[in-house]
C-alpha cells in the first residue's frame, strides 16, 4: 500500500494438523460448504502462520523479492499449481486450473517490505536491519497461499481456472504495471480479479465499496520567479491552502485514525472521510537557478474537481498580486486510484454476506493518502479490493500501515482464508 509516508507521520504526531481434506468442499450442482471450508482452513492454519511469521522475519523491499520468490514457488509447486516467473521482477504466478470448465479468476497479493526500522512488538522480528513488513504483505501472501491450498486440494470440483498473481514492487507503485507491460494478461486471462488489504479495522472484518476506495492523490508544483521573500511565500502557500481545502465543519479528514470510529469512521453514512479535499499546508520550498518551486501533495474525493484545482490556484495566485512572478504551475504526481467494479462489488457483498450474515461492512467513504496499484489490474479488467481489519484493541494490536508498533491480529488470516476461497469457488460456479 503506497503512502505520503512524511505527511502521515506528521499528522499522527499531530493527532498524538492435517492438509488432506476428507471431502470435497462442494459437488457439481451443489453450493459451497461453508463449513467443510472453515474445517479445511483450520487444518491448515498453523502452517499459514508460519509462513507469514518466515515472512515477516525475512523482509525484501521493492525489486529485491528474490528469497520471497522461491519461497512462494516452492509452497505451490507442492500443491501441485503451475507456477510462472519471470515476468517481471520476482513476481509469481500460479496456475490452479481446474478438471471442469468455467470462468477465470485471479487473486493478487504484493511481496515487498518497507525501507523503516520502528519498533515492532512481536517475537518474530525482522532480522533484517532496516527493512520490515509493516504494511502487512506479509500476511496478504499467507492468505492468498492459504486459498491456494484450499482451492488446489479440490481440483477435481473446481470449475474453471484460478490465478494467484503475487506481485513485486507495490510500495514504488510500479509491480503491477510492470507486469501487466510485461506481458501478464497475454500469459493469463482472468475474467475478474480480487484483492484486499489489512489495515486497522476489527480484526476479520470485511470492508468494500463500488467505485473509488481511496481519495485521487495528486502533487502539485507550482513555480514562481525566485524573488518572493520567506513571508511572501509563506502568505501565498497559506491562501492556495485555504482556498482549496473543504471538509465538513468541525471534522478532522485527515486524522486517519478515524477511520475506525463508528460515529464518524467508514462505516457510517456520515463519514467526515467521503466528501473532502485536503492537503499538505507546509508546502516543500526548493529553488534553483532563477526559479522557485512550491509543491505540496493533495487528496480529493470527488474526480470531477481535479480538473478545476489548477485554475484555482492559478486564481489566487492572480488575485493576491503574484501574477508578475508566477511561471508555471502542474501536477507532477497524480497515480490512479483503486476504482472497483460496480456490478462485481455488488456480486461479492451478496454471495459473502449469504454465507455469513452481515459479513461485509459497507464503505461510505475514501481514505486518504493511501493507495495501492492494484488499480493498473483494475484498468484491465473487473475488480475488487477489500479493506480487511487486522487491529484487535482487547490485545493491544493496532494495524495502521506504516506507523511504529504496526501489528495485525493474525485470525484475520484464518477468517480471510474462508470468506475468500468461498467467494471464489461461488462465482466460479456462476454462469
Amino acid at each position: 500500500m503506497k503512502i505520503k509516508f512524511e505527511l502521515l507521520m506528521s499528522l499522527l504526531i499531530f493527532v498524538g494438523c492435517q492438509k488432506n481434506l476428507v471431502a470435497p468442499l462442494q459437488k457439481k450442482s451443489e453450493n459451497v460448504n461453508i463449513e467443510l471450508i472453515k474445517a479445511a482452513t483450520n487444518n491448515i492454519f498453523d502452517d499459514l502462520i508460519k509462513i507469514r511469521r518466515s515472512f515477516h522475519e525475512n523482509p525484501e523491499l521493492a525489486g529485491k523479492e528474490q528469497r520471497t520468490q522461491k519461497v512462494i514457488e516452492e509452497y505451490l509447486t507442492k500443491l501441485g499449481i503451475e507456477v510462472k516467473t519471470g515476468i517481471y521482477g520476482y513476481g509469481v504466478v500460479g496456475i490452479l486450473k481446474g478438471d471442469q470448465k468455467g470462468k477465470k479468476i485471479a487473486w493478487r497479493a504484493e511481496m515487498d517490505a518497507l525501507p523503516n526500522d520502528f519498533p515492532d512488538d512481536v517475537d518474530f522480528k525482522s532480522k533484517v536491519k532496516g527493512i520490515q513488513h509493516g504494511c502487512g504483505h506479509d500476511v496478504h501472501m499467507a492468505i492468498a497461499l492459504g486459498i491456494a491450498e484450499i482451492l488446489s486440494k479440490n481440483k477435481k470440483s473446481l470449475k474453471g481456472t484460478v490465478y494467484f498473481i503475487f506481485q513485486p514492487e507495490e510500495e514504488t507503485f510500479i509491480g503491477a504495471k510492470k507486469m501487466i507491460e510485461n506481458g501478464l494478461f497475454s500469459d493469463i486471462r482472468p475474467d475478474e480479479i480480487y484483492g484486499l488489504h489489512v489495515t486497522d479495522l476489527p480484526y476479520g472484518q470485511i470492508m468494500v465499496k463500488p467505485n473509488e476506495m481511496f481519495a485521487y492523490q495528486k502533487r502539485v508544483r507550482i513555480t514562481m520567479k525566485n524573488n518572493l521573500s520567506n513571508e511572501e511565500t509563506k502568505e501565498l502557500t497559506g491562501k492556495v491552502f485555504n482556498s482549496l481545502s473543504r471538509f465538513e465543519k468541525g471534522s478532522k479528514p485527515w486524522d486517519i485514525l478515524q477511520i475506525n470510529d463508528p460515529k464518524i469512521g467508514l462505516s457510517n453514512p456520515n463519514t467526515i472521510f467521503k466528501d473532502y479535499l485536503i492537503m499538505n499546508e507546509n508546502f516543500a520550498t526548493y529553488s534553483k537557478g532563477s526559479e522557485l518551486f512550491l509543491e505540496s501533495d493533495l487528496y480529493e474525493t470527488n474526480k470531477s474537481n481535479l480538473s478545476k484545482i489548477i485554475p484555482k490556484i492559478e486564481a489566487v495566485i492572480e488575485t493576491n498580486g503574484y501574477k508578475n512572478k508566477f511561471l508555471s504551475i502542474s501536477f507532477v504526481q497524480e497515480n490512479p486510484t483503486v476504482n472497483n467494479d460496480k456490478k462485481l462489488t455488488q456480486n461479492a457483498i451478496n454471495i459473502l454476506n449469504k454465507n455469513k450474515k452481515n459479513r461485509v461492512t459497507y464503505d461510505y467513504g475514501q481514505v486518504p493518502y493511501f493507495n495501492d496499484d492494484f488499480t493498473y489490474f483494475q484498468q484491465k479488467i473487473p475488480g475488487v479490493y477489500f479493506l480487511l481489519g487486522g487491529s484487535n484493541t482487547q490485545k493491544g494490536i493496532v494495524a495502521m500501515n506504516h506507523t511504529p508498533n504496526f501489528s495485525v491480529d493474525e485470525e484475520c488470516i484464518r477468517t480471510s482464508v474462508q470468506d475468500f476461497s468461498s467467494l471464489i469457488l461461488e462465482r466460479l460456479d456462476e454462469k
